[in-house]
């Protein structure tokens, strides 16, 4: 995977990049297969998903899939790629709260409220590659730029404060969204988006003035 790097306030962030060039008609077989496996795990969710049902939901061979793809699990990291691509592009050049142009606390909460909405449409993909090795997720591109962008927007919402440790109180926060725990709320212990969003906030309330955050 290739990555491009991306300015947020002071820190650049090494994000998800482009795959390599496709023929025109190569991209839209890609994107039609993904569109096809996207389709299968929000109707029947990820253990719903196999080679040959992308196959018959898309229209063609198997053995086509298989070439794409190379087997389940990588179908299910493109799957994963392409959400967090989009959901980068948001983060980093969307309309504001999200994206540029809201109060830095603001970003913050919108962002974190932004990951519970993802996970409601792919928490399944996220806990799947969570649960492949959790270290990896540390490590992976995604995590690195989330991270980066918490980190340069902490910088803002507490400048010159010396006392808060922006990188810790990131991957802290980050925690806080990770599918298993956020699914495990959903779930087992039957909490509503809204109040895992409230909870986010109170989380947010050592961290920035409330005034701030809306």
């Amino acid at each position: 995977m290739t990555s491009k790097e991306v300015v947020s306030g002071r820190v650049l962030l090494r994000v998800t990049g482009q795959p390599p060039p496709e023929r025109a008609d190569a991209a839209r077989n890609r994107q039609a297969l993904l569109t096809a496996a996207r389709r299968i795990t929000v109707g029947c969710g990820v253990d719903a998903l196999s080679m040959d049902r992308v196959a018959g939901e898309a229209g063609v061979g198997v053995g086509t899939v298989y070439r794409r793809f190379g087997d389940r699990g990588g179908l299910l990291y493109a799957l994963l790629d392409e959400g967090e691509r989009e959901f980068q592009a948001a983060f980093l050049s969307g309309p504001p709260p999200l994206g540029p142009g809201a109060p830095p606390a603001a970003r913050v909460r919108a962002f974190l409220h932004a990951c519970v909405d993802l996970l409601e449409s792919e928490g399944d993909l996220h806990a799947y590659a969570e649960a492949q090795s959790p270290m990896s997720r540390y490590r992976s591109g995604a995590h690195w730029a989330r991270r980066a962008h918490l980190v340069a927007l902490l910088g803002v919402v507490r400048p010159g404060d010396h006392t808060v440790d922006a990188v810790y109180v990131a991957d802290a926060l980050l925690a806080a969204v990770g599918a298993g725990l956020v699914l495990h709320q959903r779930r087992d212990l039957g909490f509503s988006v809204e109040r895992v969003k409230d909870g986010l906030d109170q989380l947010l309330e050592g961290v920035a003035p409330s005034e701030g955050l809306h």
